[in-house]
C-alpha cells in the first residue's frame, strides 16, 4: 500500500512506504517512549510532514498504536512459539531466551518498547498507558492458561498457583528490559535467566 503525501507545488503527490515509514517512526518510539517521541523527530524519521503524518497514519496516538502492532507482529513474535513449548519450563524458557535476543538486539534500540511506554508515560496519556497495560494483561492471561493446562498434566506442582507464577514470570522480564535499557548486556541478562530457571517449580 502507498499513501499519497500533501505536497503544495504542482503535479502528482509525492508517494511514499507507510510500512517503512512506520518502521521508521517504531525505532523513535522504542528509542524515546511515547512522550518523549516528539513530532519533528517522528516526521523527519518517516521522511514525511506532518500533515502525510496526519492524513496517512492519524494522530500521534494513532501512529503508537500502529507501531506497537508492528512491534509485537515482528519483534515479540516468539511469544507465540513459547507457548506451544511441551512444558511449562519451556515456556518460561523460550520467553526469557526471545526477550534477550529482542531487548539486546544489535541493530534495534534495546528494552522492550511496551515496558518503556508504560514506565516514561503519565497521567496526561492515560489512554495510552490502558493501551500498553491491556497488550501485557493480555499476555499474562495467556501465561495464567497455560501454566493451569501444566498443573493439570502434573508438569507443575499442585501447590503452584498458575496466576502468581505468570505474574512472576512477567515481573522478571519486565525488570530484565529495564537492565537492558539501562546498558545490560546479553551475557548479564543470561546470567538472570539461569538463575531464574533454576528455581523453576516442577520439571
Amino acid at each position: 500500500m502507498k499513501c499519497s503525501a500533501p505536497t503544495t507545488t504542482r503535479g502528482r503527490p509525492r508517494e511514499f512506504d507507510p510500512e517503512k515509514a512506520l518502521t521508521a517512526a517504531l525505532r523513535v518510539f522504542w528509542q524515546r517512549g511515547y512522550e518523549g517521541a516528539s513530532m519533528a523527530e517522528l516526521t523527519e524519521a518517516m521522511g514525511i510532514t506532518k500533515p502525510s503524518l496526519y492524513a496517512c497514519f492519524g494522530n500521534k496516538e494513532a501512529l503508537f498504536k500502529k507501531a506497537l502492532d508492528l512491534y509485537e507482529r515482528d519483534k515479540l513474535a516468539y511469544v507465540g512459539k513459547a507457548l506451544e513449548a511441551p512444558t511449562a519450563r519451556g515456556v518460561a524458557e523460550r520467553l526469557l531466551t526471545g526477550a534477550i535476543s529482542t531487548h539486546c538486539g544489535g541493530s534495534d534500540p534495546h528494552g522492550c518498547l511496551g515496558v518503556m511506554s508504560t514506565v516514561t508515560c503519565t497521567m496526561e496519556d492515560p489512554s495510552i498507558r490502558d493501551f500498553v497495560t491491556e497488550r501485557r494483561i493480555a499476555t499474562e492471561d495467556a501465561l495464567i492458561e497455560r501454566f493451569e493446562r501444566g498443573k493439570d498434566e502434573g508438569d507443575l506442582p499442585e501447590s503452584v498457583d498458575p496466576r502468581c507464577l505468570a505474574q512472576c514470570l512477567t515481573t522478571v522480564l519486565q525488570g530484565m528490559s529495564v537492565k537492558a535499557q539501562g546498558g545490560s548486556c546479553a551475557q548479564e541478562l543470561k546470567g538472570v535467566v539461569d538463575t531464574y530457571l533454576t528455581m523453576w517449580p516442577g520439571k
